[in-house]
Parts: C-alpha cells; sequence; structure tokens
C-alpha cells in the first residue's frame, strides 16, 4: 500500500501499475492481485487512507466559533490539498472498473468529512432543515474544491497559486453574505 501510496503522490494515479507495484516491493503481480483482489482495490486503499487523514486534519478546525470553522475548514483543506494534490485527485477521479459503484464505507467517509460542515451551519442557519444543510455542505465544498484543483493545477482559468487563500475566503465572505450570515459589504 504505501509503494502505491507513494507512486500516486509523486506520480498522479494515471502512472499507478500493478507491475510497478509488485516490482517494488519484490513479489508478483498475483502477490499483489491476492493482497488487494483488483487493480481498483490497491486505489481504495490508498483512498481510503487519504479520506482518514483529511478527516482527521479537518477534525482539528476548532469548533468555537461557526464562522471562524468554517473558514478553518476551507484553509485547512486547501493546506492538505497542496499537500497532497495527486493522492486527492485519486479520490475524486478514479472510476471504477465496469462502472462498479463506489463501495459504501468510502462513501460514508467522505460524508464523516463533509459531516464537519454540518453542525456550524447548523449553528449559523437554525431555520434550514437538513436537506438544506446537506445540499449548502456540498456546493460550499464543491466550490471551495474547484477554486483550489484549478487554481494548483495553474490551468488557464485558475486562480494563481499565490492567490488560492485570499480568493477561498472572499468567496466565502460573498457566499455567507448571501445567505444573511455575514454582513454585506
Amino acid at each position: 500500500m504505501e509503494i502505491a501510496r507513494s507512486i500516486i503522490a509523486t506520480k498522479g494515479l494515471k502512472s499507478l501499475k500493478v507491475r510497478d507495484v509488485a516490482d517494488a516491493a519484490g513479489c508478483s503481480v498475483g502477490s499483489v492481485y491476492n493482497e488487494f483482489g483488483d487493480f481498483d482495490g490497491v486505489i481504495l486503499t490508498v483512498n481510503r487512507e487519504t479520506v482518514n487523514a483529511l478527516t482527521v486534519r479537518l477534525g482539528q478546525v476548532p469548533a468555537e466559533d461557526p464562522v471562524r470553522q468554517l473558514y478553518g475548514l476551507a484553509a485547512t483543506y486547501l493546506e492538505f490539498f497542496a499537500e497532497h494534490a495527486n493522492l486527492l485527485r485519486s479520490l475524486f477521479e478514479h472510476r471504477m472498473e465496469d462502472d462498479r459503484p463506489y463501495p459504501d464505507d468510502i462513501l460514508q467517509m467522505v460524508m464523516e468529512a463533509f459531516a464537519l460542515m454540518h453542525a456550524p451551519l447548523v449553528r449559523l442557519l437554525p431555520k434550514a432543515d437538513d436537506v438544506q444543510i446537506a445540499l449548502l455542505s456540498r456546493t460550499l465544498f464543491s466550490a471551495v474544491h474547484g477554486i483550489i484543483s484549478l487554481g494548483l493545477e495553474e490551468r488557464m482559468v485558475a486562480v494563481p497559486p499565490q492567490m488560492l487563500r485570499q480568493q477561498v475566503e472572499q468567496f466565502l465572505d460573498a457566499h455567507l453574505a448571501g445567505l444573511g450570515i455575514l454582513p454585506m459589504r
């Protein structure tokens, strides 16, 4: 697993080959398959570790002030993404062979990471129901993820990497103001 993680982290998911993992581990390709079941199993094992590490890191954001918590979650996600870009891309870009569904345990782990935004949003929007809060959590995450992902890839429409934190904060300012959580500027 450490070998696969290292390959994904340094070269990206597309560079991961079972033969390379087996060669680096000093074993046969069959041994890798015996350990992980199939190629998806190798990737999913790394992805589980990535989601767990992300959730632990996000869980360390102080929760006393719900607005600061949301900004802290975004800043922590930016830091984690900058440190582990290829591992996070693997999580979001991997498609299961034969269009099999993603395993429930990983989906549950991702939902637990999303749930860290749920509590501050409930505190800030006490009249909103759970469905509204869940959709808002996903929207906020998707927007922040997109800003960061494109910025770190330095695509032609991206925010320059040195300005990502400022732009993520500006997005949150505008979005939270639009929800009536922060005053309009």
